[in-house]
């Protein structure tokens, strides 16, 4: 932990070398999330539900999601941009060193301009908690602490799934964007609002849902099945099977060449 948090300081010293381009990438990032609170928003201007769920709750979730995100993308990116490694041959002295590979591709890529995002999640929480009506005890409290936890797990083992791939593809499949920067889009609202058969594919295939969709309706009182608080926690299950996948990419990889 110490040689990782030497890392972290080593990477934002770098980042922070060009201070004005640097809160300015953070101030875009922040720009670029702000249209999609903005087209949540003008949805709600127009309607005063959705399926069912009111404005604020709609934030809730949205910010949680964002917020799991963003910090996953930010300390997690390493995995996100795996295939230039592969395509570079980067991988190749990644491999031949004395430290885990796991932890050289998690320092390899950190990128702190993704507080932009950060900052958004955490103000449409702020306007969320007190504006969703919802009389907050320990459990619920417990229970969005918890979805950020799982979320981030869930989008880290999205991630460590996409370079496990890449492996074989060598060039990044578009297709997973659809459950990593997809997630991010979908999850602003609740899932059920797709439909039964995607709510079911966020549950059992993809468990986004475990953070995004059962936490949130025992924190605003559609269900009061306790259990929807540790919910989030199995996200951590999903790891397992994305780790072993990279792991068999691991020790499947032939070198490029590059």
């Amino acid at each position: 932990m110490r040689l990782y948090l030497k890392y972290v300081s080593m990477i934002l010293k770098c980042q922070m070398q060009y201070k004005a381009s640097f809160i300015m990438t953070i101030i875009g990032q922040f720009l670029v999330s702000f249209t999609s609170f903005l087209g949540v928003y003008f949805m709600f201007s127009r309607f005063n539900s959705v399926y069912g769920f009111a404005f604020s709750e709609v934030l809730l979730c949205f910010s949680v999601v964002l917020m799991a995100f963003s910090i996953t993308e930010c300390f997690v990116r390493g995995f996100d941009v795996f295939p230039r490694l592969i395509k570079s041959g980067d991988l190749d002295r990644i491999l031949v060193r004395p430290r885990n590979e796991i932890f050289q591709v998690l320092t390899s890529n950190i990128d702190f301009s993704r507080f932009g995002r950060l900052f958004q999640a955490v103000l449409m929480l702020v306007y969320a908690i007190p504006a969703s009506g919802v009389v907050w005890t320990f459990e619920k409290a417990a229970a969005v602490i918890f979805m950020l936890i799982g979320g981030i797990a869930v989008f880290s083992a999205l991630f460590v799934l996409y370079a496990g791939i890449s492996f074989f593809t060598i060039e990044g499949l578009e297709f997973m964007n659809i459950f990593t920067d997809g997630s991010r889009e979908f999850g602003k609202y609740p899932l059920s609002i797709y439909g039964e058969g995607i709510l079911r594919f966020f549950t059992f295939i993809i468990p986004i849902a475990l953070f995004q969709y059962y936490p949130l309706l025992y924190i605003i009182g559609k269900s009061d099945n306790p259990t929807y608080i540790f919910l989030p926690l199995l996200g951590f299950i999903f790891i397992i099977p994305c780790y072993l996948f990279f792991k068999f990419g691991v020790r499947k990889y032939k070198s490029t060449g590059s």
